[in-house]
């Protein structure tokens, strides 16, 4: 229960999903946490859910500025800051790469790629008066591998696994892991409205997609959210630069 006993945590992204489930598997562990998303109602019915050990804050990764007052406001609310769970993401348009416009390309890159350097940017500084840390970044196990479809999220996805470990190496100095973690097909907001996009039956579609993974189904968020706890813990204080791949086995093939 106390695996994160006096560790503040940021988690992006948090108001639903993967983020959501991190925030509540975290502060259960015995963190406190800041939650920042765009999505203001369920962000702060989380934070309130979740009692004083959690806060709200409005931001748009894609803003520096916006990133850089909550990473203040969070230490001002907590007094430190130990954790960063890089997980804001979106998918952007399903096109083949000569249909995609300028700006749809480079609107996921901003959210995907630009949010989590600018997020990682402003946390060194608390990181390291903490006198370490732990940056956790949300791939993709299309951050590992290629499918036909999404090619500005794939993109994304695969710059986050190389940012990962250059600032692994970049940070081990200052006792600073950086990891990322590739998960498969997990049943969120974000999956399901892939699912709707394709069109057709969309039970049938999410059964197809469940049988893409070899153990025969979908993960669930709080799969992903174990994986965090276990990399924000000092259970993992040998454990940078890696990938931790949690996809039902979906990138054995």
């Amino acid at each position: 229960m106390n695996r994160l006993s006096g560790k503040v945590a940021m988690v992006t992204g948090g108001s639903v999903g993967i983020g959501a489930a991190c925030a509540r598997r975290m502060v259960e562990a015995g963190a406190r946490v800041a939650i920042v998303d765009v999505h203001d109602g369920t962000g702060q019915e989380l934070a309130a859910a979740l009692g004083e050990s959690a806060r709200y804050f409005h931001v748009d990764v894609a803003v520096e500025a916006d990133v850089a007052a909550a990473i203040s406001a969070t230490v001002a609310a907590f007094g430190r800051l130990d954790v960063l769970v890089n997980n804001a993401g979106i998918a952007g348009p399903n096109k083949p790469t000569h249909e995609l416009t300028e700006a749809e390309w480079d609107r996921v890159q901003a959210v995907n790629v630009k949010g989590v350097f600018f997020c990682t940017k402003h946390a060194i500084a608390p990181l390291r008066a903490a006198g370490g840390g732990s940056i956790i970044n949300l791939s993709s196990i299309y951050g590992l591998v290629g499918a036909p479809d999404l090619p500005p999220y794939h993109a994304s996805k695969g710059a986050v696994r190389l940012m990962s470990k250059t600032d692994a190496l970049l940070y081990a100095a200052d006792r600073i892991r950086v990891n990322s973690i590739h998960p498969g097909f997990i049943w969120t907001p974000m999956v399901e409205q892939h699912i709707a996009s394709m069109g057709g039956d969309p039970v049938q579609h999410r059964r197809e997609t469940g049988a893409l993974h070899p153990l025969g189904h979908m993960g669930e968020p709080d799969d992903i959210a174990w994986g965090v706890v276990y990399l924000a813990s000092d259970e993992s204080k040998f454990v940078t630069g890696s990938e931790l791949v949690i996809d039902g086995g979906y990138t054995c093939r």
